[in-house]
């Protein structure tokens, strides 16, 4: 039997994405496969960003050349390629940003800003290029969570603001404009209209995903945000804890009355493990993330302990994916990451681009 690419495309159709849970012939990302004699080279395009699993992913698809007759060497190329997916109806892109990722909460309290942060860094881990949005007006934390606190925004064209760089993220926020020690007592239209110039007045830079920490709430400035913001998907961050998944619920459906799609849900302080003797108690209850998914039938992204190094590196500027990279916990995050950008990848892509404007003229 001779090597042929029929064979080839069929023996990769055995072979499951890790992040997607189906196989990379029947979601396309197999772009092309060649054979020279008995050599295999194999192109694979991601539609997400993977880079510490790029690796693997080549062994996987090597491994399964292997076992046709006749197979040598296969060479596997692997690189992502993330695009810009629809978003609500009749709201437009924003330029320079691909997907928009609202993180929300239907409360405060859940580690919400905690598990943006990370998540943003997680899929720069991975590869792409991504920004963080603090749209938090009353309470910004993210200026101090990344340690740039001190720093200010320049304007170079005196109309735009430049995000501050930290960690490799682009960065705006409110806390960036004004004394950590003021109140923002600003009534809800005020805050709305500063979110929206923070949002669209920032000279985001080719960016592949703006995460924005959504505030806690489903008061009047998350409802304006969802129907003005163009969202690729919001990721609903609970604990498994009744209370917090009574207004996590709510949180959800609010997004879903706006057109927004829910890419799945986060459960944070799932477990608490002891610093000291490493005992695991789950203090907040169990599973209750997943019973939240199941009645909604949203996907389940994953679960994140209630751990003291995750405060520590947090509180101390670093949060945990760039101080401990190679952690279980970073890894925790990074696997996260992955499956919100995978269930971004499979959505409706952004076509806007694509047709020209008509312009009707009276001749």
């Amino acid at each position: 039997m001779s090597l042929t690419q029929e064979s080839v495309i069929e023996a990769l159709k055995g072979v499951v994405d890790p992040n997607t849970g189906k196989d990379f012939v029947s979601t396309r990302c197999v772009r092309n496969v060649s054979i020279s004699g008995s050599d295999v080279r194999v192109e694979l395009e991601l539609g997400y960003p993977a880079k510490t699993q790029h690796e693997s992913i080549r062994e996987m698809l090597a491994a399964a050349i292997a076992t046709l007759p006749g197979a040598g060497r296969a060479t596997i190329d692997v690189h992502s390629k993330v695009v810009a997916h629809a978003v609500q109806q009749g709201v437009k892109l924003l330029p320079g940003v691909k997907n928009i990722i609202a993180v929300a909460s239907g409360k405060g309290g859940v580690g919400k800003s905690t598990t943006a942060v990370n998540l943003a860094l997680a899929l720069t881990a991975e590869g792409a290029t991504v920004g963080l949005l603090d749209a938090d007006i009353y309470g910004p934390s993210q200026p101090h969570m990344l340690g740039i606190g001190e720093q200010r925004p320049e304007s170079l064209d005196g109309k735009t603001m430049e995000p501050l760089q930290a960690h490799g993220l682009q960065v705006m926020s409110i806390g960036f404009l004004v004394d950590v020690e003021t109140p923002m007592v600003w009534r809800g239209p005020m805050a709305t209209q500063a979110l929206n110039q923070l949002l669209k007045e920032t000279n985001w830079k080719d960016l592949d995903y703006l995460v924005i920490d959504m505030p806690p709430g489903t008061g009047d400035i998350q409802l304006t945000l969802s129907q003005s913001v163009p969202l690729t998907g919001a990721v609903i961050v609970t604990t498994p804890q009744d209370i917090a998944l009574l207004d996590a619920r709510k949180g959800l459906k609010m997004f879903e009355k706006v057109g927004v799609p829910i890419i799945g849900v986060i459960e944070n302080m799932s477990i608490h493990i002891c610093s000291s003797c490493g005992h695991e108690e789950a203090i907040f209850g169990t599973r209750g993330g997943e019973r939240l998914c199941a009645d909604y039938n949203v996907p389940f992204l994953g679960a994140l302990p209630l751990d003291l190094q995750i405060r520590q590196e947090t509180d101390g500027g670093a949060p945990t994916v760039v101080s401990d990279p190679d952690g279980r916990i970073a890894e925790l995050y990074k696997a996260i990451a992955r499956k919100v950008a995978a269930r971004v990848a499979v959505k409706a892509k952004d076509m806007t681009h694509k047709f020209p404007s008509i312009v009707i003229k009276s001749t």
